[in-house]
């Protein structure tokens, strides 16, 4: 094995601990919302009702991501790509090892914080270096590679959090992943070159007036609504309690439904990656988002095509569950699918216009900064639909800022490149 594989598989195994740590927490959420059970508070005199309270739970990871895109960003360009990503994973394992000991929603909110600070960081600088050693034919095929191996992680860490949840509780889970960050770490440290691309100056001002990234932020803020909503509101639409509008599923029938998108997502993303390297990035996200949108739609209609179809009402391992349980697994696997038309395609368009203008980190922390805004607001915006309006709610929006997204990129790159630019770019 020569020394270029062994650096490409020491990232994709950093992408496997990443996934790891992050579906867990994604799966166990609503049994968070359960055992610590958000209610209203008051701040300054303004009552924060409880729906705010569970958007918190995602939002407070979100802006902490947010907050730390540029100066990670800037100093992967300006210094060694390689160091940033050894202190980010090194603060992961601390952040996921504070988890076992929250005991409040205020406290989950903090850990979340710190979480996503970490999850930043080493998604960023590996996704740049994947980006910066592939060559430009197999770019988009690296990093659906990369992403696979994140999304083998989150298969594996959504079922054995189901598992150990049922059995064991919280605590055990958390001692795995601080063991998968610290293996992660040693991988980066023996076999990852240092990064010498150091870029000076502030190459975020260039890139974000570079055409094709402001022709491809017209879908990715509308998008980033979408997938914020019905990616973490799925488990939760599983999992939580009927009264609050769930299925009231066990951890592991959770743990399924969630798999489901992750499996066909990591099964496809390195095969459409190939096919973004060969015939274009527009069209894979076009059509990728779109059909994410349209299922989306399609997942409150779950216990009618259940009942429909007359699927049963439990199943062997999983025990009583409801007609309902099939359809989403299948939709959740569907929604997968569309997915991974999508990301190969705009992660290596992201990465092109970095490695040729200079500032590849850059250039993915903007990708990050143009996903912030909508995945800040859509957790409040779903704690809202779920709490007041109806649960069902927070995947209509959801499917819609996919089509809107979609349509408004086509319009954009249509006007700015030609009619012909959706086959070319």
């Amino acid at each position: 094995m020569n020394r270029d594989t062994l650096q490409f598989y020491s990232l994709y195994l950093t992408r496997f601990a990443g996934g790891f740590g992050f579906i867990t927490l994604v799966t166990l959420l609503g049994k968070y919302i359960n055992v610590l059970d958000p209610s209203a508070v008051t701040v300054l005199g303004v009552t924060l009702g409880a729906g705010f309270v569970i958007g918190m739970f995602t939002t407070g990871f979100t802006l902490a991501q947010t907050a730390a895109v540029v100066p990670l960003a800037w100093a992967g360009d300006r210094f060694d790509k390689r160091n940033v990503l050894l202190g980010t994973l090194l603060l992961g394992a601390v952040a996921y090892g504070l988890f076992p000991l929250v005991d409040s929603s205020l406290s989950f909110i903090l850990a979340r914080a710190l979480q996503g600070v970490a999850v930043t960081g080493a998604s960023l600088m590996s996704l740049a270096l994947v980006g910066e050693l592939a060559e430009a034919g197999t770019r988009a095929n690296r990093i659906g590679k990369a992403n696979a191996a994140s999304f083998a992680a989150s298969i594996l860490g959504s079922i054995s959090a189901g598992l150990l949840y049922d059995a064991l509780g919280f605590s055990p889970i958390f001692s795995i992943i601080v063991a998968l960050l610290s293996v992660a770490t040693v991988g980066v440290w023996f076999f990852l070159d240092p990064d010498e691309t150091t870029i000076r100056g502030f190459p975020f001002s260039d890139l974000a007036l570079n055409r094709r990234i402001l022709t491809i932020a017209t879908f990715r803020t509308q998008y980033a609504v979408a997938v914020t909503l019905v990616r973490t509101w799925v488990p939760i639409y599983a999992g939580v309690a009927a009264a609050s509008g769930g299925l009231a599923y066990g951890g592991l029938a959770v743990s399924v439904t969630v798999v489901a998108e992750k499996f066909t997502n990591m099964l496809f993303q390195p095969t459409m990656g190939r096919y973004s390297d060969e015939y274009g990035r527009a069209a894979f996200v076009f059509v990728g988002g779109g059909c994410y949108g349209l299922v989306a739609l399609c997942v409150p209609f779950s216990p009618v095509i259940g009942t429909a179809l007359g699927l049963p009402g439990a199943l062997p391992i999983l025990g009583p569950l409801s007609p309902a349980f099939l359809p989403l697994v299948g939709l959740s696997g569907l929604l997968g699918v569309a997915d991974s038309l999508r990301e190969p395609a705009s992660m290596a368009l992201f990465a092109d216009e970095g490695t040729e203008d200079g500032g590849v980190a850059a250039s993915f922390g903007i990708r990050d900064l143009l996903w912030r805004p909508g995945s800040v607001a859509a957790p409040l915006l779903g704690g809202y639909l779920m709490a007041d309006v109806g649960m069902e709610w927070v995947f209509y929006v959801g499917g819609l800022f996919a089509l809107t997204g979609v349509l408004t990129f086509l319009a954009v790159l249509v006007r700015d490149f030609g009619t012909r630019a959706l086959a070319e770019w």
